[in-house]
């Protein structure tokens, strides 16, 4: 009956129908109304956490998972002497003292979200968690008193469609973690070995392209993981990543879990219509990208499937030793079959395997589409992608935007992977005042096709793992290269400060990774990288060179790229054409 209700309701999509169909059936299998959010009623064996924390009661005092004490590394040994989730006090205490925590303190804070970054900064940087990279206008605008009242004046948009804060003293943290539940947000699990923030497409439910609108997954498995403590102390940080399957990418494949819609013709033994693929193990720093495990799924499905996929990792990854504790190294030991067995295991309905190469190819991907106005599927309505060179939002420019997304649109902004906002639901009569509100603080929506496409991870001057300032660097590239080069097909720029990769260099046009050459920041140079269709690991093109000497490089690469280039041809496409050697060429001083 309830299903009836909701699904004839004449203010839903198709595809909003379909979910809560399959929604209902879960109710009706498991017998009780769930809390709001729940995504996983019925899809769930009954005891849904049988490999964790039962196992975990069952097992000899001498081991943790399995695993011997004396073996684990001591991350692990941290988590297992004190619940990070249960350290409200010693927050309090540190607050009242305003004393920086240690080492083993340091690690469980992350659980809240909190980094103590020194010796880079003196302070503690809030990473939060923005479900689907989605906020409304009264969250920034208590995030920027937040940032005003307590931290660096500024909020950093990340690459995974969330926000940071710095600069915050250990006075302040708490007051930080009760003013973002205020506001209706949170940094629970934000960091250290949890899942991290649940991305989508940016433009899902609004995209004329998009298959599937994938925000009420998003936010289903959001819900589902602040309230399953099971879900927290994984062996290592995890990302999931539900794609809509339209216009704008949010690089599925290189995520843990990724999950992207297919439609699937009537002429197969199944019903028509659209499904989710399921992409596993994509950690592109350590050089791979996620792969089909060869299933199909129901969108009410995905959530459950993502919940007894993470509790098969946490009962059965690595906890001995950190860099081979991702996801990818399980499944390198096991192969996929037994993963899909295993998780097969903890679910309430089997499991469908279907080939890809049945469902119907994606729809093409527009790499600038995060970027200026775009109509929505919505008539008369548009989005406005704007510009937030390598994701810094002064306090003022954050007000503004609240105030801008309010008067032009319904309140709501959206996040991206690449560092930018969008601004939705802007009716074609509010898209001159809007542009012209954005330039007054500031804030672009046509930038240079170089500096729209550039990321960069936080660098030296916020992360003691960074080896150069990446942040004031990736500026000053993409913004010369902008100037010299009449460009007009996108060009991805990624630069990073240390092997961690937070900014992904492996996947950009080009791609910069930070080290120190002759006691100067400088970079590996990689070129070639891309995601989604354009799949593929960048090339290492120049193993060190000092940034000082790095534009004039660069610089002489495009002038070839412009006097070589086919007709139409990306600079992406330009650069598999040829071989490094060449590349190199290309590179070098010319004398006359």
């Amino acid at each position: 009956m309830a299903a009836e209700l909701f699904t004839n309701a004449v203010d839903f999509t198709e595809e909003q129908k379909h979910y809560l169909q399959g929604f209902f059936a879960g109710i009706a299998q498991r017998g009780s109304v769930p809390f709001a959010g729940d995504t996983t009623s019925g899809l769930i064996t009954s005891d849904p956490v049988s490999g964790v924390a039962n196992q975990a009661a069952q097992l000899p005092e001498e081991t943790y998972f399995g695993t011997p004490i004396s073996d684990l590394c001591k991350e692990e040994r941290w988590k297992r002497e004190e619940n990070p989730l249960a350290i409200w006090d010693k927050l309090l205490a540190h607050a009242n003292e305003n004393r920086a925590p240690v080492a083993e303190d340091i690690f469980r804070f992350k659980f809240h979200g909190l980094f103590y970054v020194a010796p880079a900064q003196d302070s503690f940087m809030l990473r939060l968690r923005v479900p689907g990279c989605i906020l409304t206008a009264h969250q920034m605008r208590g995030l920027a008193q937040m940032a005003s009242d307590w931290g660096s004046g500024r909020a950093d948009i990340t690459t995974r469609g969330n926000l940071q804060i710095r600069e915050l003293q250990p006075k302040d943290i708490v007051r930080v973690l009760t003013k973002l539940d205020f506001i209706g947000m949170t940094s629970r699990g934000a960091g250290a070995d949890n899942i991290r923030n649940i991305t989508a497409s940016p433009i899902t439910g609004i995209d004329p392209e998009e298959l599937y609108d994938v925000t009420p997954l998003a936010e289903g498995m959001h819900y589902y993981i602040l309230n399953s403590c099971d879900l927290y102390g994984l062996p290592r940080k995890f990302n999931i990543a539900f794609d809509n399957g339209g216009s704008i990418s949010t690089l599925a494949d290189t995520n843990d879990i990724g999950f992207v819609p297919v439609r699937v013709g009537e002429e197969h033994d199944i019903p028509g219509g659209v499904y989710f693929r399921v992409l596993l193990r994509g950690i592109t720093g350590h050089g791979q990208f996620a792969a089909d495990c060869g299933l199909l799924l129901d969108p009410s499905q995905t959530v459950a499937v993502a919940a007894a996929m993470t509790r098969v990792f946490s009962e059965n990854g690595d906890r001995t030793d950190r860099k081979k504790a991702r996801l990818k190294y399980l499944i390198d030991r096991w192969g996929i079959a037994k993963f899909v067995e295993e998780t097969e295991k903890r679910l309430a309905f089997p499991l469908l395997h279907f080939s890809a190469e049945k469902c119907e190819p994606r729809k093409p991907i527009n790499r600038s589409g995060h970027i200026g106005i775009h109509p929505q599927r919505q008539p008369g309505l548009h989005y406005i992608g704007v510009a937030v060179p390598v994701g810094r939002l002064p306090v003022s420019q954050m007000i503004a935007l609240a105030d801008i997304a309010e008067r032009f649109g319904t309140g709501e902004m959206r996040l991206t992977v690449w560092q930018n906002l969008i601004i939705p639901n802007v009716p074609t009569q509010n898209l001159e005042a809007a542009t012209e509100s954005l330039l007054a603080v500031g804030l672009k929506i046509t930038p240079g096709t170089v500096t729209s496409g550039t990321v960069a991870c936080t660098g030296n001057k916020g992360c003691r793992y960074s080896a150069t300032d990446t942040k004031k660097h990736a500026i000053e590239l993409a913004m010369t290269l902008d100037e010299r080069f009449p460009i007009v097909q996108p060009v991805n720029l990624h630069v990073t400060g240390c092997p961690h990769s937070c900014a992904q260099h492996y996947i950009g046009d080009i791609g910069l990774l930070g080290t120190k050459v002759e006691g100067e920041e400088g970079y590996q140079v990689v070129i070639g990288g891309g995601s989604d269709k354009d799949q593929g690991l960048a090339r290492e093109l120049i193993s060190a060179i000092k940034f000082t000497d790095l534009t004039p490089v660069i610089e002489r690469l495009f002038t070839a790229y412009l006097s070589l280039r086919a007709p139409e041809e990306s600079f992406l496409s330009f650069s598999r054409r040829h071989d490094i050697a060449s590349l190199k060429s290309f590179c070098e001083e010319k004398v006359s």
